[in-house]
């Protein structure tokens, strides 16, 4: 049996914790709206004919495939986590471009740029428009924070 996504949505989110790094991450998947579900990291490819729909709410505990970039920190630092995807020009679907930084989101949005080129160069085929979903947050003192950006799959055929 293939797996083959038809549609995603686009989410993201941060937030912060006096407890952990990870319950900031816990936190931060409220935040975007998955926090009910079993997460499984995927890697890059948007496939042909999926479309990007309005985020859903999913079933609690489904296994739910996503592009997820995610950082913690803690204790005033800057962080930033985020996504960047873009169309073939030919059609034949597009990729996903993941991204983390103890920075500011501006230097994200940069290195993921940069991916994306990468990206088209390798495949030798041009992408449409980059499209990006980025976090950033200074974390306060004393606290552990959490960004993550995600591309969640919702539907198969």
């Amino acid at each position: 049996m293939q797996l083959v996504p038809k549609k995603y949505f686009i989410t993201s989110g941060r937030s912060t914790s006096d407890i952990s790094s990870l319950n900031a991450f816990d936190r931060a998947l409220m935040d975007a709206g998955i926090s009910e579900q079993n997460l499984v990291a995927v890697s890059s490819v948007i496939p042909d004919g999926a479309v990007r729909i309005d985020p859903v709410d999913l079933p609690m505990g489904a296994v739910t495939h996503c592009v997820i970039s995610q950082i913690r920190g803690n204790d005033e630092e800057m962080i930033s986590a985020g996504i960047a995807y873009a169309y073939r020009k030919d059609g034949k679907g597009g990729y996903v471009a993941e991204g983390h930084l103890h920075g500011p989101a501006e230097g994200l949005r940069s290195e993921l740029e940069k991916k994306m080129n990468e990206m088209s160069k390798i495949r030798n085929t041009a992408f449409g428009e980059t499209f990006f979903a980025i976090e950033e947050m200074k974390i306060p003192a004393g606290m552990y924070g959490c960004c993550i950006a995600a591309l969640v799959f919702t539907e198969y055929r």
